[in-house]
């Protein structure tokens, strides 16, 4: 039997499609990150470091780009999963490049590390 899918077109009836979109799972970290407050405190962190990866700017991980000002996200250095009350702290945020945010959230890039280089940016 057949059906209709309305992103795929006509498919076998177990057919999973591919490009529905899951929903989110509303959690305690999703929550902060939608918040207007947020946008406000990533904005400002960023601006902070200068709109570029902090890891980048000191050469370290793979650095390609030493000043690299693309795809520049905030990390939350303590996870908000662990200690939500962070969420805002200066101390717990960072600028990385979308590739050390990924080597800092698979634990490639040690926290201390992170930590260390936040407080040597606030001097």
């Amino acid at each position: 039997m057949l059906k209709t899918c309305s992103r795929c077109g006509i498919v076998p009836d177990n057919h999973i499609c591919p490009y529905k979109t899951t929903k989110k799972i509303k959690t305690t970290a999703n929550t902060i990150r939608q918040t207007n407050r947020w946008h406000q405190k990533s904005l400002s962190i960023r601006e902070r470091d200068d709109f570029m990866c902090r890891i980048c700017r000191l050469n370290l991980y793979g650095t390609v780009k030493q000043y690299n000002s693309t795809d520049i996200e905030v990390h939350h250095i303590i996870p908000l999963e662990e200690d939500d009350t962070k969420a805002f702290e200066d101390n717990n945020l960072i600028s990385l490049c979308r590739y050390h945010h990924e080597m800092a959230e698979c634990g490639d890039i040690p926290r201390k590390e992170l930590l260390r280089i936040v407080e040597e940016n606030r001097r």
